[in-house]
């Protein structure tokens, strides 16, 4: 009991001395209302000017740079379509930083006028083969239409790329011609047809005074063969045949041939020729302006050539397959196949020419590098290679030529 009543007395005491705290601190606290309130009313702190929440940073997109660039070929020419199929993949890649724009020929210079204006900054870049400008120097066209050494188009991209070819091109076309370039080789072209003819030539000595269209060094094999030849671009074939200023023509391919019309005024189409077997694309720029990109978009221009290689090579295999049957099935032309006696012939005169044009040192030292790469990679393609004509006759019991 003594605990109990200790312990009942200290609660009590210290229910007393709470109750006493908090009546003082109500009456203190009732006392400071009312003297707040009899005090004069403070003054009021001035408003504060209104602050504008700060506006969202904006990401600045950076400029597009925008090449322009043109090509050597007329409006309806395939070879258009194989241009923009760089210009999309590049387009695509470069995510809006940079846009190629493509004209066809004569949007701004005419087709053999490209490399220069290129050169000169009147163009960004353009799309051609190196033939066209073979009137500066015989060597652009050692560059896919020169002499054949047993190689198709597919090696003189690889030796281009492999093989030394793009060293000796920046040396002839940047120190020897002084031109303001960069460029690179693309699409290895199938072998050129021999042409379209009146009448049918059953051998070489049916060139003799032909009056015939071709470019670059077949111009100058088809003289050594005893043709006239006259150099025109594709856009002027039709209407040179028309005038009589040429009685024969090559040209590209069946698809380019059919649209600009060849079979609607000749009938006899030769197929096989050493003229220009191993032609390629040439895609250039402007030096200047292209060392002043950033580099990943240098290299989005680089890649796209590799890409569109074999997107043109395989835009080609469906394009010129099946209108080489419509030539033959409903214009009626007389496709045949150029006699061997025709091509040995011509591997002479290629003969005659590689010699002459190895007097020069450019020339030489290309054709020098071309001979020796082209020995060892021909000689491993040729002796590994299927015999595919002899399958292709066996699987559809027929006899190519």
């Amino acid at each position: 009991m003594t605990n109990k009543s200790v312990t009942d007395n200290s609660a009590d005491s210290k229910s007393s001395s709470s109750r006493r705290k908090f009546l003082t601190g109500a009456t203190a606290v009732a006392a400071t209302s009312v003297l707040a309130a009899c005090a004069p009313e403070a003054p009021k702190p001035a408003p504060k000017a209104e602050t504008k929440p700060a506006a969202p940073a904006v990401a600045v997109k950076p400029s597009t740079i925008v090449l322009k660039m043109q090509g050597a070929w007329g409006a309806k020419d395939i070879f258009n379509e194989m241009a923009e199929q760089y210009v999309k993949r590049v387009n695509d890649m470069a995510g809006g930083r940079l846009r190629i724009d493509y004209l066809v020929a004569g949007a701004v210079v005419k087709a053999f006028e490209v490399m220069d204006a290129t050169s000169k900054g009147v163009l960004d870049a353009a799309h051609s083969v190196p033939v066209y400008w073979y009137g500066k120097h015989k060597a652009a066209s050692l560059f896919g239409t020169g002499p054949v050494f047993g190689n198709d188009a597919h090696h003189t991209i690889a030796w281009f790329y492999e093989g030394g070819g793009q060293a000796l091109y920046n040396e002839l076309v940047q120190k020897t011609l002084g031109l303001n370039v960069v460029g690179f080789l693309n699409f290895p072209m199938p072998t050129q047809p021999f042409g379209w003819f009146k009448n049918p030539i059953k051998n070489a000595a049916g060139l003799k005074g032909l009056k015939y269209r071709t470019v670059g060094l077949a111009a100058d094999l088809f003289q050594a063969m005893g043709a006239k030849v006259t150099q025109l671009p594709g856009g002027e074939i039709v209407p040179a045949l028309e005038r009589g200023v040429i009685d024969a023509f090559e040209f590209n391919n069946p698809t380019s041939d059919m649209r600009f019309g060849a079979q609607d005024v000749i009938k006899n189409f030769m197929m096989g020729s050493y003229h220009q077997a191993s032609e390629c694309f040439e895609i250039v720029f402007n030096k200047t302006k292209f060392d002043a990109l950033p580099a990943d978009l240098r290299a989005i221009l680089r890649t796209g050539v590799e890409a569109v290689n074999s997107a043109n090579f395989w835009l080609a295999m469906e394009n010129y397959s099946r209108d080489l049957q419509v030539l033959k099935d409903k214009h009626k032309v007389n496709v045949l196949r150029t006699p061997d006696s025709i091509m040995l012939e011509q591997l002479k005169a290629w003969d005659q020419l590689t010699a002459e044009l190895s007097k020069d040192p450019i020339n030489k030292k290309i054709i020098d590098s071309q001979r020796a790469w082209y020995q060892r990679v021909v000689y491993y393609e040729q002796f590994n290679a299927a015999n595919y004509k002899l399958a292709y006759e066996h699987v559809y019991k027929t006899k190519l030529f």
